[in-house]
């Protein structure tokens, strides 16, 4: 059977930033930083990361537009999930018929279930030993798929549900695996993304493997700084994005704008790196996508990395990349301006790229301000440049060895 071709057709976006694909895009185009000091971690004995990027109180994500019945069984990471799939059904004009139906599948992932909401379980139990407080509808709230369960029962979306959970490269995994699924014709239709909450647990679990930033909690906006020679590893941060996808044929018979192609992906594991990516299974991964796609390197127009800050991963990253694209091919990192937002990283550095193809348009990478002797070799983009984008290679590498890459592109739209 041949493999369907799969378009992107809408977006939606929630960051740190505000809500909507327009903010984050105003934002990162007037090189703007989200991150600020986090009152909630500077009580936390023996954390030193005291940083953060969250979503803004103006931007309205507190879920009251959401009707309580709904609502009862959500966390903020679910309030910004169904923030952003309604952005990409509003945009997408799909009418409920077509979202209800059964040809309309949803991919969603977040890294865990709710940080608020197991740290609520947790103290009560932990303090008391005693369950008999706890409310039903946390279990809804902290359960891995808590993201796709809850976005599906409140749009009504009965198609297949997915719910990759690989750290930091789950939404760019919710991506591929919605491509496969379109392109295998098992849906014409695929909702996919991630999200995630700003959570003290996820600042302390990169603390204490000593990979956040330490060093600039006195000036916020200074890091995290990709590629930089004084880069000293990951700022956490929250938000959630979300791309339709759609078969070709199926965009096209209902007039729908096609922002670009996707045309391969991988995701494979690393053995050999549990927490420190290998040079090898980067450069494997990446491959693996571009033959997918029926390119080579040269074919690439921008890399939008991974790349968190952290002096291990930035410098492998960038061997992998000079060593499949060499010195010719831009390479950025949107980390800079708004922190890992971890699951959600790549599905809103993702939007953030078709953007970039949209306006021909490379966003630099904020902080950048001398590059690493361990990350020369990519072509590094340290101040936005005008530039025609056709085609775009994305990585999401994960901890635990988990890595995906994925292209997209419009050429032969």
């Amino acid at each position: 059977m041949p493999l369907r071709r799969v378009v992107i057709t809408a977006a939606g976006a929630v960051s740190p930033f505000g809500a909507g694909v327009d903010s984050l895009w105003t934002a990162l185009t007037n090189g703007q930083s989200a991150v600020s000091l986090r009152p909630e971690l500077l009580d936390i004995q023996g954390l030193a990361c005291k940083l953060g990027a969250i979503i803004p109180p103006e931007a309205g994500m507190n879920g009251r537009n959401i009707p309580r019945k709904t609502r009862r069984s959500m966390s903020p990471m679910s309030y910004y999930a169904v923030a952003a799939c309604q952005e990409a059904l509003n945009e997408s004009d799909l009418d409920k018929d077509a979202i209800t139906g059964g040809r309309l599948g949803l991919a969603l992932s977040s890294t865990t279930g709710s940080g608020e909401n197991m740290e609520a379980f947790f103290s009560e139990y932990l303090h008391s030993h005693d369950i008999s407080s706890i409310k039903s509808m946390l279990l809804f709230r902290i359960m891995s798929h808590t993201l796709v369960t809850n976005a599906a029962m409140y749009f009504g979306i009965a198609g297949r549900i997915l719910a990759p959970s690989a750290a930091c490269a789950s939404s760019l995994q919710a991506i591929g695996l919605g491509y496969e699924t379109i392109a295998m014709g098992l849906q014409d239709m695929m909702l996919c993304g991630g999200a995630e909450e700003f959570s003290p647990m996820s600042v302390a679990s990169f603390d204490v493997i000593q990979a956040a930033s330490q060093a600039f909690n006195n000036s916020p906006t200074q890091t995290p700084r990709p590629f930089d020679r004084a880069r000293d590893g990951i700022v956490c941060a929250e938000g959630a994005g979300v791309i339709l996808l759609e078969s070709l044929e199926h965009a096209v018979s209902r007039g729908a704008p096609i922002l670009a192609e996707v045309l391969g992906f991988a995701t494979m594991g690393d053995p050999d790196g549990m927490a420190n990516p290998t040079d090898t299974a980067l450069v494997r991964c990446m491959s693996q996508a571009l033959e997918q796609a029926g390119l080579s390197a040269s074919d690439i127009d921008y890399v939008n990395a991974h790349a968190t800050g952290t002096i291990l991963g930035d410098a492998a990253e960038c061997r992998a990349v000079a060593s499949l694209c060499g010195s010719e091919v831009p390479i950025s990192s949107l980390k800079g301006h708004l922190g890992h937002t971890l699951a959600a990283s790549g599905v809103l550095e993702m939007i953030a790229s078709l953007l970039m193809i949209r306006e021909n348009r490379i966003i630099s990478t904020k902080n950048l301000s001398v590059i690493a002797e361990d990350c020369l070799g990519p072509m590094h983009i340290q101040s936005d440049v005008e530039r025609s984008v056709c085609t775009v290679l994305k990585n999401s590498f994960a901890l635990g060895g988990i890595n995906a890459s994925l292209v997209i592109g419009t050429t032969h739209l």
